[in-house]
């Protein structure tokens, strides 16, 4: 891991204030003073000093579920519904969920303890790509498309464009991808009923370079250090076409 995230995973600052204290030279990595940036250390064995104190690791915590249609995205619910906390062990429902899938969607969903991926993730400057698979009912048309890459107005305001594909249409149903950048409540059906498409089933299939893979809806699977780290350093540009 990198010298500044162990210093923000110690729960103490930001990365970027650890940056300035790295270049303070106020960190110390096994006992030596370390100015260089880019030094990767292990958080389970090297030890760790910011002006000669010593910094216990947070541990955090990355899981990737796939929520199924019936369970509400909250840590908990008035109306006693079944919450994505509830399909978790007991040991790891101190995780919270980044962002939320409404209570009939369904797919990939990612819960942490990590509040600055978390932030990176939702925050709306970010403009994270999100990729949908979403079946609606009648048959979609090239001018639709057209329509909702140019973005369309909603009651609180236009969208941003999204990039989108018909997967499969007939004169029932149409299936099609669209990748959003923003993530307003319940923003797919709204932009699917203002073209006057009903939509019959919703699923997320990405949140960045994360996919859902072959995850059983209701079950959850920890991240890879591979994909922890692409979460945490990759930007939006890398996503852009």
């Amino acid at each position: 891991m990198r010298l500044n995230a162990a210093i923000a995973q110690t729960g103490l600052c930001s990365r970027r204030k650890a940056d300035e204290l790295i270049a303070a030279g106020k960190v110390k990595v096994n006992g030596e003073v370390c100015t260089e940036f880019g030094r990767s250390i292990d958080v389970e064995a090297d030890s760790l000093e910011i002006d000669g104190k010593s910094l216990p690791f947070k541990k955090h915590t990355y899981i990737a579920m796939n929520k199924p249609v019936g369970v509400v995205t909250t840590m908990s619910d008035e109306q006693g519904r079944e919450t994505v906390l509830d399909l978790l062990p007991e040991n790891l429902r101190h995780l919270r969920p980044v962002g939320r899938l409404d209570m009939y969607s369904e797919g990939l969903l990612l819960l942490t303890n990590d509040g600055e991926l978390a932030l990176k993730l939702t925050h709306p400057r970010h403009h994270w790509p999100k990729l949908y698979q979403v079946k609606v009912r009648g048959a979609f048309t090239a001018k639709d498309v057209s329509m909702l890459t140019k973005g369309v107005m909603l009651d609180d305001g236009r969208t941003l464009p999204a990039k989108v594909e018909i997967v499969e249409r007939n004169k029932t149903y149409t299936e099609v991808q669209i990748t959003l950048v923003e993530g307003r409540n319940r923003q797919i059906r709204r932009m699917f009923a203002y073209l006057g498409y009903p939509v019959v089933r919703l699923v997320r299939l990405a949140i960045g370079g994360l996919q859902l893979g072959h995850i059983a809806p209701g079950s959850w699977r920890r991240l890879t250090s591979q994909e922890v780290s692409d979460l945490l350093y990759q930007s939006t540009k890398d996503y852009d076409a």
